[in-house]
């Protein structure tokens, strides 16, 4: 019998909190984007968008609040594509999200989706944009794109596993602990009006590569000791005392695909927090790329994976608190994020890794990006991705200092890599 789309869906595990945890002048969005060799039509684009969202029936959706959970209701229209302004991952409002929790923008050459985080994870994040502009570019161009590289074919029907919840699917035994120290959190001047600085290096990826493999790591290795290095510098020229100072430790996103078969479109990461104590003494980089790749290889493993979101699921699984109205759970779930869900690194660094594209599709599309909306209550986010060569790492801030993506960069230059600087910067009145 052929697999009937649903109109509505529960909210998967990890997307429970988002709209929980949402404030008046904050909700979490982020945003992928795809640089096409012309100018954006946007009819065309409108066009496609219409045939993708058709193959999507876990993101074409808004969310919707019921008495004991909020789930996500599929949209009667596709949303209009709208121009995009040089304010990347604005707050998505209530309002907003109750009428379709994603947005399509272009500018010029950019064709970019943001995405309210209840309904995916970068990487399936990443599959939707990659069909976007692939059936884009046929209805564009008169090519035909094959169905490889994270492209799903709109000729082919919604499978079960694309819009299954994967953590209630592998569910272990065992829950692990989440008993953790605060870390230290960077501050600064608010830019005013929730203005968001986005800066972003273009970085040249064999160099980068050749850099980590000096010190026998990944890049996510190296670059997050990198950042942690950055950041403890900073901190230990405002706390001189080191009995006084924190922590410093980064939350990477580890994508669960790689550990469990899955091939769902929504939430499935999990995330570790990896870092040093300056309090032990000044650490060298060498030092910190293998604290960190030691603390990467315990965390990253399918059990210990599988015991960290485990935890996560057992509560909902709770007689109890299924039968709790949504508006306690709200008070609940926002009263824990607001007490821990930030206390413990001082930013995310998401790596979506090299990506590719079909031969036929690549020759129009000269670049990818990711870039993530700032947290509630940290002033940094990082995300990186890879494409053609070239390496992306975006830092997102919400203060008007701009110290530690100078000194993350100039790292990087000093060691021999190149890198080409391109920001939101504002216009001066």
């Amino acid at each position: 019998m052929a697999f009937r789309k649903p109109n509505w869906l529960r909210l998967d595990n990890a997307a429970k909190i988002y709209p929980a945890a949402r404030r008046r002048k904050w909700s979490n969005v982020f945003r992928v984007a795809a640089t096409m060799k012309d100018e954006i039509n946007p009819e065309t684009l409108e066009s496609a968008l219409k045939v993708t969202a058709a193959r999507f029936p876990s993101i074409a959706v808004r969310l919707r609040r019921g008495v004991f959970w909020y789930y996500l209701e599929e949209i009667d229209s596709v949303p209009e594509v709208i121009r995009d302004t040089p304010f990347p991952c604005r707050r998505m409002t209530s309002k907003e999200a109750r009428t379709c929790a994603f947005r399509v923008l272009y500018y010029k050459n950019r064709i970019a989706v943001e995405f309210f985080h209840a309904l995916t994870d970068g990487s399936g994040a990443m599959v939707f944009l990659k069909t976007l502009i692939a059936e884009y570019a046929e209805q564009r161009y008169g090519i035909t794109v094959p169905a490889e590289c994270g492209i799903l074919s709109r000729s082919e029907e919604p499978s079960p596993e694309e819009i299954e919840d994967s953590f209630l699917r592998y569910e272990g035994h065992t829950v692990s602990s989440r008993k953790e120290e605060p870390a230290y959190h960077l501050t600064g001047k608010k830019e005013p009006d929730g203005y968001l600085n986005i800066i972003t290096g273009i970085i040249d990826l064999p160099q980068v590569l050749e850099q980590a493999k000096k010190y026998k790591a990944t890049l996510t290795n190296y670059l997050a000791a990198l950042m942690v290095m950055c950041v403890a510098d900073i901190q230990r020229e405002k706390t001189k005392n080191p009995a006084k100072q924190k922590p410093v430790k980064v939350l990477i996103p580890v994508n669960l695909r790689k550990h469990f078969p899955s091939k769902t479109v929504r939430n499935f990461a999990m995330y570790v927090n990896v870092g040093i104590d300056p309090r032990m003494g000044n650490y060298t980089m060498e030092e910190t790329v293998e604290a960190i790749r030691h603390q990467m290889g315990l965390k990253i493993t399918k059990k210990e994976l599988q015991a960290s979101f485990t935890a996560n699921v057992r509560p909902e699984k709770s007689i109890f608190l299924k039968v709790v109205p949504l508006t306690i759970k709200n008070l609940v779930m926002k009263a824990v994020y607001n007490s821990v869900g930030e206390r413990f690194s001082c930013m995310n660094i998401s790596n979506l890794g090299n990506q590719s594209l079909p031969d036929e599709l690549s020759q129009y599309v000269e670049s990818l990006e990711f870039v993530l909306g700032i947290l509630a209550d940290t002033a940094y986010n990082c995300s990186a991705v890879s494409y053609k060569g070239k390496l992306r790492f975006t830092f997102t801030s919400n203060i008007c200092d701009h110290e530690l993506e100078r000194r993350f960069f100039t790292a990087l230059v000093r060691s021999g890599v190149h890198v080409k600087i391109e920001n939101n910067e504002k216009e001066s009145e």
